[in-house]
């Protein structure tokens, strides 16, 4: 299975997702300029990265193609909590995997608890406790 696919960039809106750098990224903003004499008008898209929290700029024509990922989100069981480090395990396939806990889920998050896991590019994230 592919971990990105093709979509236009004008088809992107605030919200969905795209690849910046090889980073999944959330589009927070967007600005189209006017096409110029010489030119297709042009696209300016501000992203977050979803594993780092970092901005990305991503400057492209309307017309051209953008990376986008292949993003899944799942509930998994927490099996152990240690420091901030935990040991999850996907329900369906049963795999167990260590991941990082967010900062401001530290101390919240315990042994037993379900929680909703984002997977894109072979990494995941915790989001939230359920």
């Amino acid at each position: 299975m592919s971990e990105k696919v093709f979509a236009s960039a004008k088809d992107l809106k605030v919200g969905k997702y795209v690849l910046i750098e090889d980073f999944p990224c959330r589009v927070v903003s967007m600005d189209k300029s006017k096409p110029g004499k010489h030119g297709a008008a042009k696209l300016r898209i501000v992203a977050v990265d979803i594993f780092t929290g970092q901005k990305k700029n991503l400057l492209t024509t309307t017309g051209s193609d953008v990376e986008v990922p292949i993003i899944e989100r799942k509930n998994a069981q927490v099996l152990s909590i240690s420091g901030d480090s935990a040991q999850i395990m996907d329900p369906q396939t049963y795999e167990t995997v260590d991941i990082a806990v967010p900062p401001e889920l530290v101390g919240q998050v315990n042994a037993g608890d379900e929680v909703e896991i984002m997977e894109a590019m072979g990494k995941r994230v915790i989001l939230r406790k359920r």
